[in-house]
């Protein structure tokens, strides 16, 4: 039994240990080689005049996904300005959607191109408590647009 539980012990640490950062020759902080790249956004759309995180995720040794930085990935798009893993797009753009193209440093091989519509329902300044309660008072949340 205290066999299998050092093996599990041994193996579980070895995995973590490979997933984590590792520190090069020159001390600085490197992500691990991954096999493919992902867009894994948290969003369906983007913002006007706000910073749109572009979250990449790069699949290490088959298995798990990591997070990459702007140390990692090269991004580039038809519209805005990156700011590390943000684009900003600016407050008078017009057009309807962006394409983000995300190439990793390490392998310029991996390369994914994503388009992102850009939200078109501008969002309003949020209800304050008493606005919403006097919505329940009046028996219903009134909807948008109406």
């Amino acid at each position: 039994m205290n066999r299998i539980l050092l093996a599990f012990a041994l193996l579980t640490l070895s995995i973590s240990g490979f997933a984590q950062k590792k520190k090069s020759n020159s001390g600085k902080t490197t992500a691990p080689l991954v096999d493919s790249i992902a867009f894994h956004l948290y969003t369906d759309s983007l913002k006007k005049g706000v910073h749109n995180y572009i979250n990449v995720d790069g699949l290490v040794a088959g298995k798990s996904w990591y997070p990459l930085s702007s140390e990692d990935i090269q991004f580039e798009s038809d519209e805005g300005q990156f700011e590390g893993n943000s684009l900003v797009l600016p407050l008078d753009f017009s057009k309807e959607k962006v394409t983000i193209t995300a190439t990793y440093k390490r392998n310029p091989k991996l390369r994914k191109e994503i388009t992102i519509y850009i939200k078109k329902l501008e969002e309003g300044p949020l209800k304050s408590k008493e606005e919403i309660m006097e919505e329940i008072r009046r028996g219903g949340k009134k909807k948008r647009g109406r």
